[in-house]
């Protein structure tokens, strides 16, 4: 029988681990909020946009819980990448955390099993089919007896909702947390996820008794242009030069022929562009991932496989010369422009030809008709952002509104007046936000 988890240590303040562990003098929008209810003891259902700081919202309540002496914080990844990223940042600044995952060679796993197992550890990554392995249960079994497993953080939440734009079949199994591991606070985070999604992240986890923080969806600093499709490659390369010349950036196309068409075709046109997708070996994405990271003015082209969790701040813009599938990619996508807080650009390139392949793809799919409806509604929602005349903010921004009740009233703010507009004959700089 578990013994009951200690109550957490209120001499522990979050905003001193914020200052003294992460270098920041104050949390944040909803951040204090979020963290002091997950200090205590409480389940959280978490929206933030890219760059909001989500990570800060389960890592400083881990470092409180634990220096507390209430054990590891375990955080479900669906990336290698994004654990190394995030435990490299923690090194950084003296956090004891690690991650098991299939880069680790045998000895180096059991070395961290055995922190895992001793309490050393204040976080430890791992994706969600390894989490609910019965040998990693029973790890986790060992520690709930002690009193010694802090919290659990579902990053990327909506990798669990089939209306989702990335389901992954993996995150359906922890539920096994609430079942197995009652009174261990959990937290859910992801950055994109409409109504229909967020009702499916409460149910399939069973957070129906979390508390859900909306925070605002609007990116001030990014500039949201279209135009439509008139020789595609000459009017991203005439945007990239014009307006982006030597700056970092994230180009997407579908498929990853033209990934690879297209980064060739940039870098012959003396653009310092690298592909990525899934088709690509391990060491190549590892080596092109590196070079976007360290380096300024890299200009990633790449299939939606690339992106999640990469937290390189001066991306400068980001650009689609494809349709994407719905209105969540969309805006996860374009996120990752700016998230240092200065002036981005998201761009996109489509035409009629983009349309009819997505509804293509949406009818031979094998899915369910309900599952159909959702989708074509999604994309119905994109193509209305791409040919509005209004604000395009504005319209993204209420894709994401949440239902009333879910967040106290806040004092309207006004943004930027603009304009939106599609220019034609192939422009490849129309502005619009």
């Amino acid at each position: 029988m578990p013994r009951p988890l200690p109550v957490a240590s209120t001499a522990v303040e979050p905003a001193q681990i914020l200052r003294e562990v992460f270098g920041y003098s104050a949390f944040r929008g909803a951040q204090a909020e979020i963290v002091e209810h997950l200090i205590d003891g409480h389940d959280a259902l978490v929206l933030m946009p890219t760059g909001a700081g989500k990570s800060l919202c389960y890592q400083v309540p881990a470092i409180a819980r634990h220096r507390a002496g209430q054990g590891v914080a375990v955080v479900v990844s669906p990336l290698i990448a994004l654990m190394h990223d995030q435990v490299g940042a923690l090194d950084e600044v003296g956090v004891h955390a690690a991650f098991l995952n299939s880069t680790l060679a045998a000895d180096e796993a059991r070395r961290v099993e055995l922190e895992l197992t001793s309490g050393r550890l204040v976080l430890l990554y791992a994706a969600p089919e390894r989490i609910t392995t019965p040998r990693f249960l029973a790890q986790l079994d060992a520690l709930h007896a002690s009193g010694r497993l802090s919290l659990f953080a579902i990053d990327e939440a909506h990798c669990v909702s089939q209306w989702g734009h990335d389901f992954r079949e993996d995150y359906l199994a922890l539920d096994v947390l609430h079942r197995r591991y009652a009174g261990v606070p959990r937290i859910a985070l992801t950055a994109t996820a409409d109504d229909l999604t967020r009702a499916d992240i409460i149910e399939r986890l069973q957070l129906e008794a979390a508390r859900v923080f909306i925070s605002s969806f609007d990116r001030p600093n990014i500039r949201y242009a279209v135009v439509e499709k008139d020789n595609a490659r000459a009017q991203l390369l005439r945007f990239i030069k014009d307006e982006h010349a030597g700056d970092a950036g994230i180009v997407y196309c579908q498929s990853r022929k033209k990934v690879d068409e297209t980064a060739a075709w940039l870098a012959g046109e003396g653009i310092a562009a690298l592909p990525y997708h899934a088709g690509l070996d391990t060491e190549m994405r590892r080596r092109h991932q590196e070079r976007f990271l360290r380096e300024d003015g890299i200009v990633m082209v790449a299939t939606i496989a690339f992106g999640m969790g990469i937290d390189k701040p001066d991306v400068r813009f980001v650009a689609h010369l494809d349709l994407p599938k719905n209105i969540e990619g969309y805006y996860q996508e374009t996120g990752r422009a700016g998230r240092d807080g200065l002036p981005a650009d998201a761009w996109m390139a489509y035409g009629l030809a983009d349309v009819v392949n997505q509804r293509r793809m949406i009818d031979e799919s094998p899915a369910a008709d309900e599952f159909k409806r959702a989708q074509r509604a999604k994309l119905d929602a994109l193509l209305a952002l791409a040919e509005t005349h209004q604000c395009r903010r504005v319209r993204l921004t209420a894709a994401y509104r949440p239902p009333p009740g879910t967040r106290r009233k806040r004092r309207a703010r006004r943004s930027p007046a603009s304009t939106a507009f599609m220019r034609r004959a192939g422009s490849a700089s129309a502005r619009a936000i």
